[in-house]
Formats: structure tokens, sequence, C-alpha cells
């Protein structure tokens, strides 16, 4: 599979596919669900230009730290000593992939609006919890070393998950009063289907094909745990 991904025989949406299954991760298991990186950083421009390198992620560095900001957070609490010892140092209390995350993504869409709720004890959580939008989403990772959330494999392929076909009531942000409805989608997007079209693209870009090896090495590869993980500022509680 490696050998076919790098001849370029295989897609960048593939060798992930495989990879996923290789590490035993599976659409049947919430807390093992595959996991996908964010790959772009530009949600604001009304075109989407795939090869200005500027519009992609940092895919060498975890998701907590591609905002140079929240590196020293990280850092201090990695350093900070458990009294007890019984805690190995970590920089993430959370994780990059589990399965609030999943549904909190695919909420819009049975079963797992129905699963949200259950976990939520019988109603949805409060509307500003909610995935209501893109480029909101992507600037809390920003903003937040402790939001720490990768992509699940629907943002390459699956534009229902965008829409609230299912007319549910998901409530009402408090600032603005703005009605969760259908996720808002970044301005160069110009529907469900587009975000997901140009989004596949910038998967399967030169600039991604060239990266995507770095960010494997932190969820699957040798950046995982130990010195690499640590020099990475990679280590999950």
């Amino acid at each position: 599979v490696f050998q076919k991904w790098v001849n370029r025989e295989i897609s960048n949406f593939d060798y992930l596919i495989q990879l996923n299954t290789m590490a035993g991760r599976t659409y049947n298991d919430l807390a093992q669900y595959p996991v996908f990186p964010w790959i772009l950083r530009d949600y604001t421009s009304d075109e989407l230009d795939l090869n200005n390198p500027a519009v992609f992620r940092d895919l060498s560095k975890p998701i907590g730290v591609v905002n140079e900001k929240n590196a020293k957070a990280v850092k201090e609490k990695y350093n900070f000593e458990d009294p007890l010892g019984i805690i190995d140092k970590f920089h993430y209390g959370t994780h990059y992939s589990n399965a609030a995350g999943v549904m909190h993504y695919l909420i819009r869409v049975e079963p797992f609006t129905t699963l949200h709720i259950q976990l939520q004890s019988g109603r949805f959580d409060c509307a500003d919890r909610q995935f209501h939008s893109i480029p909101a989403t992507w600037q809390a990772l920003m903003d937040n070393p402790n939001d720490v959330k990768e992509l699940i494999p629907e943002f390459f392929y699956f534009p229902e998950f965008l829409e609230n076909q299912n007319g549910f009531n998901l409530g009402q942000l408090q600032m603005s009063k703005e009605v969760v409805n259908d996720v808002v989608l970044p301005k160069w997007a110009h529907s469900p289907e587009d975000f997901i079209c140009k989004h596949r693209k910038a998967l399967e870009s030169e600039y991604v094909s060239a990266h995507l090896h770095e960010w494997i090495d932190l969820i699957f590869g040798y950046k995982q745990r130990g010195p690499a993980a640590v020099e990475a500022l990679n280590v999950f509680y």
C-alpha cells in the first residue's frame, strides 16, 4: 500500500483510509473512528487558491500548536509534575479523536443525533457548543490549545452531514441569537457539495501530497510516543 501511495497509484484519501484500517480504526467504533487531518487554514477568503502554500495548515505540527501562540501553554502543561507521580506527563488532556468529537461533527445525521442526545442526558447540548460553522470551528482551534479535534473522513465525501435535513431544533447562539441550522461554510464554498469537492481537491493537492507524511508521523508513526513525541509537542493524556 505504501509503495502504491508513493508511486501515486492510490489517492491520499484512499491511503489515509487504509492507514486508519491498519491502525484498528473503524466506522463501527466511535471511540476508534477513522481520523483525518485538518488540511486548510483559509476559511475566510472568497476564493480558495490551492497553488498558494499559505492556505494550508502546517501538517508537521499537532493541531494544538498549529497556532504558535499556543505552544507556550502546551509546554507548561507538560512540565507540570503530578505531585503523586501517578499521571504521566502530557501536552493535551483531550484527544484528537474521540466518540464525543465524532458525534459533534455528525449531530445532524442519524444515528449520531440520537447518540448525541443520549450522551447529553436526553437533550441537545447548548447551541454555543454545537458544530455550527466551519470557519468558527477552525478559529476556536487556533484560539484554544485545549481543543485538539482533527477531522473525520466525512469532511471529504459526505455533504449531507453539513445540512440540517431533518430539521432538528439545535437552538440559537447566545450572543448573536443566530439559529443553529445548516453548518456555516467558508466563503469560498457555495454549497455543501462545493465545499466537499474543493476540500477533497485540497486533500489531493500537490502541497498535501508533499507534506501528508509529516502528519502521519504524528498520528500513526514514530512521533506518537517517546522523545520524538515530546519534541513534537505531541504527547496525549
